[in-house]
């Protein structure tokens, strides 16, 4: 894989992405999608022969294009990592894609409660901190985005105004891992007010996620 082009795809947690394979056929019946990610010591294989795999945990959330790409709904976090899409012909290998998925994903402290019947309370006067991480193949590190791409991770708010001209948020990034945080006291306005976390290569938008602010009733916070 030395010298071999790498597609890069940004994409936010919770949306839908397309994988291109560039070296489609007419048909799709020769196509194998496999996946590496950091964690993992050998490759899942996804598709064989145009026919999704169903002992992978999320074959469900996958399906192939007419095109030969790799969907993907719902993306999570755990999605990030390098993808490889491949064609055979009689047996023979005729061409190979790579394409590395990066996911922006955040992330709320104090946490919800795990049980579905219940929200951690806060409320107006309480601190919250926001993590907005992106999630990256260890082949290619923040640092080296930071350094030859531009890249940016900003917090801003529904204006698309940089919060770190608002002395009211805390923010702080972490060039090592492409976190950017926000902390913040809540107040009585906060209900519905929106932040989103953007990423930009180059001075270009490429992905963002949105966060809602929501009290319930009984004072609890949501984020939709």
């Amino acid at each position: 894989m030395i010298g071999a082009e790498v597609t890069h795809v940004f994409i936010s947690s919770g949306e839908n992405v397309r994988l291109p394979c560039n070296n489609d056929l007419s048909d799709c019946k020769s196509t194998t999608w496999n996946y590496n990610s950091f964690s993992r010591s050998a490759a899942d294989e996804l598709i064989a022969g145009g026919i999704k795999n169903k002992d992978t945990e999320r074959h469900e959330r996958l399906s192939l294009g007419s095109d030969c790409s790799l969907n993907i709904k719902n993306i999570t976090e755990e999605d990030y990592g390098f993808y490889t899409c491949q064609q055979y012909v009689n047996g023979q290998k005729q061409g190979t894609d790579y394409v590395s998925l990066h996911v922006l994903h955040v992330s709320v402290s104090p946490s919800s409660s795990s049980s579905s019947s219940s929200q951690t309370e806060i409320s107006p006067g309480r601190s919250v901190t926001l993590s907005c991480q992106l999630y990256s193949y260890a082949g290619f590190s923040c640092d080296y985005w930071v350094r030859s791409e531009g890249l940016q991770l900003l917090w801003v708010n529904q204006a698309g105004v940089d919060l770190m001209t608002d002395s009211r948020y805390q923010i702080l990034f972490s060039s090592d891992h492409c976190i950017i945080t926000l902390t913040t006291t809540l107040l009585n306005e906060d209900d519905n007010r929106e932040w989103r976390c953007q990423l930009t290569l180059r001075n270009q938008l490429h992905t963002s996620v949105r966060y809602t602010v929501k009290y319930s009733g009984e004072k609890q916070l949501l984020l939709l």
